[in-house]
């Protein structure tokens, strides 16, 4: 017979969501996130790597890099860091819902964080109009002439050509955090459709919690990428 989802045979309980391979629901879970973090692990290698070429460049190029960051739109990007800030407030509200067995309250967070993911791809979409249109795309057709110094001057020849270093880096780096949001809307959609099915409860909310801490990840690389791409001028 069932109860509560659960399927009892002989005395034994077994969820169904159990794999044949656990002996628990509990080590089911623990062995789940292990993975998520694993993965997680070398994400940040990944960005790390990236990040530290970044260091090294700037240290080396900081006019250039001053100058490339000048061109940025730090209100576009204040808004999405707060857009992003948001998105994890509903993720963990939406984790928290599916652990409680709520399951229009987990499907309506978990929407809510497509939202705010969305808006942040569409102003980054923005963003990334205007660098072409003023050709600071790293390429043959790259051209610094947009670009002025703190005052407004014309920037040496030097830091002009070094400043293609920031934008091949700027692009690189937001452009990789950017695919991993596209790569996340759908997965959480997914489980957004899966919590409005009743598929999450108390007892199994796994999928909803992993997916969590991937998005969490996601918002803490932007965390560090903001004020690195687009404060460099206002350092002091």
């Amino acid at each position: 017979m069932s109860s509560g989802g659960e399927t009892v045979h002989a005395g034994a309980t077994h969820h169904p969501e159990l794999r044949h391979h656990f002996e628990s629901m509990a080590g089911q879970h623990e062995a789940s996130a292990f993975g998520m973090w694993v993965f997680i692990a070398q994400e940040i290698l990944f960005f790390g790597g990236m990040l530290t070429a970044y260091a090294i460049y700037r240290n080396l190029f900081y006019d250039a890099f001053a100058a490339g960051s000048h061109h940025l739109d730090v209100k576009l990007g204040t808004v999405n860091t707060a857009v992003l800030i948001c998105s994890s407030l509903t993720m963990a509200l939406g984790v928290h819902a599916a652990a409680l067995g709520k399951r229009k309250a987990t499907a309506l967070f978990l929407l809510l964080t497509i939202v705010l993911g969305s808006v942040f791809l569409g102003i980054k979409v923005v963003e990334y109009k205007d660098k072409f249109e003023h050709h600071l795309v790293p390429g043959a057709h790259y051209s610094a002439e947009s670009l002025r110094g703190a005052h407004g001057e014309e920037l040496p020849a030097d830091t002009a050509r070094h400043s293609e270093i920031f934008f091949a880096l700027y692009f690189s780096l937001t452009g990789l955090h950017a695919l991993h949001m596209i790569i996340g809307v759908p997965i959480i959609a997914y489980m957004a459709w899966q919590a409005w099915r009743g598929r999450f409860g108390p007892a199994y909310y796994t999928p909803v919690e992993i997916t969590g801490l991937y998005w969490h990840f996601v918002d803490i690389v932007w965390i560090f990428l903001f004020p690195l791409l687009y404060l460099i001028p206002h350092h002091a």
